[in-house]
């Protein structure tokens, strides 16, 4: 069953598209993972919710085989955030701490956006030839005058614009039972060498997006959290020509799996392996997405760094 749906949308005759993205039991299985070992406080838990819709929001409007991966980095409590969301809408997510984090603490306070806080966008595709590294975007959380940005909605409406030159309007929101937004984005216009010489052209364009970005933005938390997806668009828009595309789904979907974590132990080196291994007695590895624990013993050990030739399937376990 699906566990969140992604619905597109266009206004007719506008050069505007838009998406609207639920994530319902998908999200859920998140903070449930998480929560087995320490729920995190809620600001995070609303940062991340957030993050991991503008994502699916993000990917659903670029042709690219891959995982789109959202991090915010900072020196405040908040050390991390990440939100990875794949071609096929599948998500993730994970944070780091480094200390207390109040109730009503915002992206500010958070990561210290005046410190070393910034935005990572990154498209890693999936057929990337060995060696090469994948696209990657840094944004930083202030604005261009140094005025903290307070959300990630405007982090990333920032970037949208700056780096892509493509104006956009972002409202997110998440609690505990539900991740979900809204994108309205003026489309690139076919041709726009020749229509740039049109002033007029030009200034209708920018009355279209600003008009259906200002309807957009009266959208509260609370519609966006509770209105089903027919309501809200027509609440928004009923003085527009919407075509509405079919869903697709979202689901919680972790990548990990016993062989990459394996690669990732044969990476480090014999020689540490084993201290692990003489130490502990086994080498476990859990992750930090999914909460699955990977366990390797001395014969798996063994069997990682013989050569090739001479492996054998070992019993190590998967908890």
């Amino acid at each position: 069953m699906s566990s969140g749906l992604l619905h597109r949308f266009l206004f007719e005759g506008l050069p505007v598209r838009g998406a609207l993205v639920r994530l319902t039991g998908g999200w859920r299985e998140v903070l449930a993972r998480r929560a087995a070992v320490g729920a995190y406080p809620q600001p995070v838990r609303a940062l991340l919710g957030e993050m991991l819709a503008a994502g699916v929001l993000m990917h659903s409007n670029i042709k690219f085989e891959g995982a789109l991966v959202l991090q915010v980095h900072g020196d405040g409590p908040l050390k991390l955030a990440v939100a990875e969301i794949t071609s096929e809408l599948g998500f993730r997510a994970t944070a780091q701490l480094a200390g207390s984090i109040g109730d009503t603490a915002g992206l500010p306070e958070l990561v210290n956006v005046h410190g070393r806080g910034r935005c990572a966008i990154t498209l890693d595709a999936r057929d990337r030839p060995t060696g090469t590294m994948p696209y990657q975007g840094i944004v930083p959380l202030h604005g261009d005058q140094g005025e903290p940005l307070h959300s990630i909605a405007e982090v990333l409406e920032h970037y949208m614009l700056q780096s892509e030159q493509l104006d956009t309007r972002l409202i997110l929101a998440a609690d505990d039972e539900l991740a979900a937004g809204l994108l309205l984005q003026r489309m690139p216009v076919t041709g726009a060498g020749n229509l740039g010489e049109r002033d007029e052209d030009r200034i209708g364009i920018d009355e279209d997006f600003n008009r259906i970005a200002l309807l957009g933005g009266s959208l509260t938390r609370e519609e966006l959290l509770t209105l089903d997806v027919d309501t809200l668009l027509r609440r928004l828009f009923w003085q527009e020509n919407v075509r509405v595309f079919e869903p697709r789904p979202a689901r919680f979907r972790c990548a990990c799996s016993r062989e990459r974590v394996r690669t990732m132990l044969v990476g480090l080196g014999r020689e540490e392996i084993e201290d692990i291994l003489a130490e502990r007695g086994d080498v476990e590895v859990g992750c930090d997405f999914c909460g699955l624990h990977y366990r390797f013993d001395a014969v798996d050990v063994g069997e990682m760094f013989a050569p090739a030739q001479d492996q054998q399937p070992g019993p190590g376990t998967l908890q």
